[in-house]
């Protein structure tokens, strides 16, 4: 048998936002209790060390874009043979560096 619902829960919304969540349950064919605790169910939070670490993902994914930039301009300046091995070796350096924010990226999403 299902645990009986008797803890209210009070949120103060404006009435449009009131007219919102009732429309919303409305289509769903639920009560706007149930749309609000699916929702709530999917709702993620950030703990604040999954936030540094979404930060540090996000600010590396800058740097990486802002070097891919730079050779870019580097290449349509530069385009001798002799000089695709460097830019080669770049751009191994901006996929290992892609395959550590990758990592971060899965382990922040597996801490707890």
């Amino acid at each position: 048998m299902a645990e009986r619902r008797t803890v209210m829960v009070a949120a103060r919304v404006t009435p449009a936002e009131h007219a919102t969540w009732r429309n919303k349950a409305s289509a769903a064919g639920v009560s706007p209790s149930v749309l609000l605790r699916e929702a709530m169910a999917r709702t993620r939070t950030w703990t604040a060390p999954a936030m540094a670490v979404e930060s540090e993902r996000i600010r590396q994914i800058a740097r990486i874009g802002n070097n891919l930039n730079q050779l870019a301009r580097w290449v349509n300046t530069h385009r001798t043979a002799a000089e695709a091995v460097s830019v080669i070796a770049h751009l191994v350096s901006f996929e290992r560096a892609l395959r550590e924010v990758a990592r971060i990226d899965r382990e922040a999403a597996n801490a707890p």
